[in-house]
């Protein structure tokens, strides 16, 4: 990766990410294109659990790390936690992953279902497995932006979904990192893009599309490596025309930067 100037979108982690492309000999250029904007509304959340416990839910997903421990957070301020706790007590726990695994396991919640590598709704769904689903009530911890397909096949299903909006994504405040990108893309001062949420590839293209250079910023990510955290990314970016030529396995930082020097190699 020596000398090697890599986009790096990724917005919470993203000083971190590019530190890591650092120390691996890269030059990373910092262009966050996502915000993870609040999304919770306490009193829906009392309602909720209230609710809860004069129809308890058979099921409830979580998805995220962050999302878990902003429901949390919530029910510690409205005072409701131990209510809530004991409620899940009660009900199949299902988590996407290691990241929201980590966050029930925090609150001593007992996990019931564990979604596999690579963690996508695929994943849940085999983690589920046959339960019947058909007019009882599933919870889903929500995040950045509904999952249709999981909603889907819930629904088909016959389940009633209750969701717990946490956070929704959004394009960042400050936009100019990603307008700058978009012209050193253009110039080929570019030699990889990684992208570790899908979301990333659909904003850096709305605000090309504004620029007017959206075609022009597809070929140019398709005459550069494009490294993708796992399918869900990978798949937003196919979708967009973008080839990807590495994806993580598993879908963490370390094995990313490792496939996206071998790539270079």
């Amino acid at each position: 990766m020596k000398g090697k100037r890599i986009a790096v979108l990724e917005a919470r982690l993203g000083r971190q990410l590019a530190a890591l492309v650092e120390g691996r000999g890269g030059v990373p250029f910092h262009a966050p294109a996502l915000a993870e904007v609040p999304d919770l509304d306490a009193a829906a959340i009392a309602a909720l659990v209230q609710s809860l416990e004069a129809r308890p839910a058979k099921l409830a997903i979580f998805q995220t790390g962050v999302g878990t421990q902003a429901l949390f957070t919530a029910t510690d301020g409205l005072g409701i936690t131990p209510r809530f706790l004991d409620l899940l007590e009660r009900t199949t726990v299902a988590a996407r992953g290691p990241k929201p695994t980590g966050a029930l396991r925090a609150r001593k919640v007992r996990i019931d279902r564990s979604a596999a590598d690579p963690y996508t709704t695929q994943e849940v769904l085999a983690a589920i497995g046959e339960m019947p689903l058909k007019g009882e009530r599933v919870i889903v911890q929500r995040y950045g932006t509904a999952n249709t397909e999981l909603d889907a096949a819930l629904a088909a299903r016959g389940a009633e979904m209750v969701e717990i909006p946490t956070y929704r994504w959004s394009l960042p405040q400050d936009r100019a990192p990603l307008a700058s990108l978009v012209g050193e893309l253009e110039r080929g001062a570019i030699d990889a893009a990684v992208f570790t949420n899908a979301e990333q590839a659909r904003n850096l293209l709305a605000v090309a599309r504004e620029m007017k250079r959206a075609e022009e910023v597809k070929r140019a990510l398709n005459r550069l490596v494009v490294a993708s955290i796992g399918p869900v990314a990978s798949a937003a970016l196919r979708e967009a025309g973008i080839e990807v030529r590495v994806e993580a396995r598993p879908p963490k930082l370390g094995a990313l930067l490792s496939a996206l020097e071998a790539a270079f190699r």
